[in-house]
């Protein structure tokens, strides 16, 4: 039988243990060190395209103008409130109240067949399709040859014989994307409209056929919708012997004769212009310091992040001893 030695336990000292994955600032900075000519060209690179494109940018000018809705909004409505009741006594639906005419004018000014009418009315097509600057000395287009050619006035085709002359949808896409603007103030209803082009008084005097077209557009559409219900009226006035029904059908007459007397006589129909659009003197656009510091900055990190990969490269090809 074996006879049992306790055993006597020393303790251990603790090790500090750095993980391998821990950052040392020290390596970071030298690794930057060592590849500042990189950050360094790259940056350089950068700012060159950077400064080149934001020269390379045509100025464009916007022209805003601040529209307040109409007191009486639609004053085709001439059958709400009591003459509405009338009606609906009649046995009539005419039609009332709907949508806000504010809402729904905004939503005509952005929409395609207004605006491919806006362009053809007003002979949009080449300011629009075939232009590449304005010469600010003879204050007309720049037109652009390779599309259209003005002497014959007709499009060019490209290599497949295909003509260049844009399509309804082209020239729709192009002004709601690069010159049409419209925003509302929530708080008071104002709305602003907005037009941005090469051409300072092209701004404006788009801006002011927006406006004056948008207003004719509803005043119409107003105008055409009371006249009807009237010829449905005088319709139904001489279907009826009963003299309490023509009593009411000739208060609706009366009604909507009055909606088309103030429509004709209202120029600023749906809304009215607060602040008239001027010709801008400064232009909007391209930010072009702000273009040129962005450039700046993408140039600086796309170096450094290039230190990094063949730093990480080199440490990964080094064998460990």
């Amino acid at each position: 039988m074996t006879k049992y030695e306790p055993h006597t336990y020393e303790p251990t000292k603790e090790v500090a243990h750095y993980p391998d994955d821990e950052i040392d600032l020290r390596e970071l900075f030298l690794t930057l060190w060592r590849g500042k000519w990189i950050i360094l060209a790259t940056t350089i690179a950068f700012a060159a395209a950077g400064v080149f494109y934001a020269l390379s940018q045509p100025n464009i000018y916007q022209a805003s103008v601040l529209l307040a809705p109409t007191q009486e909004e639609g004053v085709a409505n001439g059958i709400s409130g009591q003459l509405g009741g009338l009606a609906s006594l009649a046995g009539i639906n005419l039609g009332g109240g709907g949508t806000n005419k504010t809402v729904m004018a905004k939503e005509i000014l952005k929409s395609r067949a207004f605006l491919t009418d806006f362009i053809h009315r007003h002979d949009l097509v080449i300011p629009l399709m075939a232009t590449k600057a304005w010469d600010m000395r003879e204050n007309q287009w720049v037109i652009d040859r390779e599309l259209y050619s003005p002497s014959n006035n007709q499009w060019r085709t490209n290599e497949d014989g295909e003509v260049l002359e844009p399509t309804d949808w082209d020239m729709v896409n192009k002004f709601k994307a690069s010159h049409l603007s419209i925003s509302e103030n929530k708080e008071n209803g104002m709305v602003t409209l907005s037009v941005k082009s090469q051409s300072p008084p092209v701004a404006k005097a788009w801006a002011d056929m927006l406006v004056k077209d948008i207003n004719e557009h509803m005043r119409q559409q107003d105008v055409r919708e009371s006249e009807a219900r009237i010829a449905y009226l005088e319709e139904k006035l001489s279907e009826t012997n009963i003299a309490g029904m023509q009593q009411v059908f000739y208060q609706l007459i009366e009604s909507e004769t009055r909606t088309v007397m103030l429509a004709n006589a209202r120029d600023e129909y749906i809304f009215k212009t607060v602040d008239p659009a001027v010709i801008p003197q400064e232009k909007s656009s391209p930010k072009r310091a702000l273009i040129a510091i962005v450039a700046v900055m993408l140039g600086g990190m796309l170096g450094i992040f290039l230190v990094f990969v063949i730093a990480f490269i080199r440490n990964s090809k080094t064998p460990v001893t």
